[in-house]
């Protein structure tokens, strides 16, 4: 039987992991803050002294990773009985959130720029310095991404493509300082463009993360693996049916009903629910709880063979 590796990562490993994404983002972010303030100053560049700002609250959305992997981290309690893992799916809603803003910032600032007729006009020291920015970002971006699907983090999956989007800013502000030395306009398009494809991000992340918050149907291929364990675990046939799937960060709860006969003896039918139960729990790591119906003689007559 293969295992699924999923299974085998532990709540402190994913803690860890997204203690260690959120520390190494902050440090780079913050390095990159400052040399980009330090080329802004020293080549007199609004344009590179408001992407350092931008560059600085990249930080503060990993500070929000941080926090949301330490509540969720915390045991259930009276209060919380299934635990504080949805606090990770809040903190990634924040930084689509804090995305969104970044983006409604770059758009408002592009539209100004073409109306005023403003172009780029950076050194190649500025040249070096966003080539540094996009290769850093960049990878923090895979890091972050493939960490996130590792440990299954919608909140490291959406700090990575927070750290994308701006890899792009950046390499589309050089594709502006070249381009920009023949149309004026370039810079200007560019900004508008980099803004709607972080809207599109934005979209994407607060779509995934509000669906799991508002609770989502059971998948067709989630039915038919239960359906699977359940028919291999109990010799007779069971009406599965009325499913309901709840997910608080790693601890997932599942209802369902079943039929058996109305006759059954209820220690019978209690034992039959408690060994679903159990491999379900084996096999997939889900609390479940089982409803059980009575059939009637007459309705089992009518039961296609």
């Amino acid at each position: 039987m293969k295992t699924n590796p999923k299974k085998q990562i532990t709540k402190k490993y994913k803690t860890s992991i997204g203690y260690l994404e959120g520390t190494i983002s902050i440090i780079l972010n913050t390095l990159l803050f400052a040399l980009k303030y330090w080329v802004g100053i020293k080549t007199f560049s609004i344009a590179i002294i408001a992407d350092a700002w931008h560059t600085l609250s990249d930080s503060l959305t990993s500070l929000v990773v941080i926090i949301g992997f330490k509540v969720s981290s915390k045991p259930a309690d009276e209060k919380h009985p299934f635990g504080h893992g949805r606090a990770e799916i809040i903190s990634s809603v924040i930084i689509g959130t804090l995305l969104a803003m970044v983006g409604v910032n770059f758009l408002i600032a592009s539209i100004q720029r073409f109306i005023n007729h403003q172009f780029a006009s950076y050194g190649n020291l500025a040249v070096i310095v966003f080539i540094i920015s996009v290769v850093v970002k960049e990878g923090l971006a895979q890091f972050s991404i493939r960490a996130g699907k590792k440990v299954n983090s919608q909140s490291l999956i959406a700090d990575g493509w927070h750290h994308r989007s701006d890899a792009l800013v950046s390499f589309l502000v050089l594709v502006g300082i070249f381009a920009g030395k023949y149309f004026w306009w370039v810079d200007s398009i560019m900004g508008i463009a980099v803004s709607l494809v972080i809207f599109y991000t934005t979209y994407s992340i607060l779509k995934m993360s509000v669906s799991t918050l508002i609770g989502e149907e059971p998948s067709k291929d989630f039915e038919t693996e239960i359906r699977k364990i359940v028919n291999n675990s109990v010799s007779r046939d069971v009406k599965l049916h009325h499913f309901h799937s709840h997910k608080y960060g790693d601890n997932k709860e599942l209802t369902f009903h079943i039929r058996l006969p109305a006759d059954m003896r209820l220690e019978d039918a209690h034992g039959i629910t408690e060994e679903v139960e159990k491999k379900i729990r084996e096999k997939m790591n889900i609390e479940t709880t089982i409803h059980v119906e009575p059939i009637r003689v007459r309705e089992s007559k009518k039961q296609p063979k």
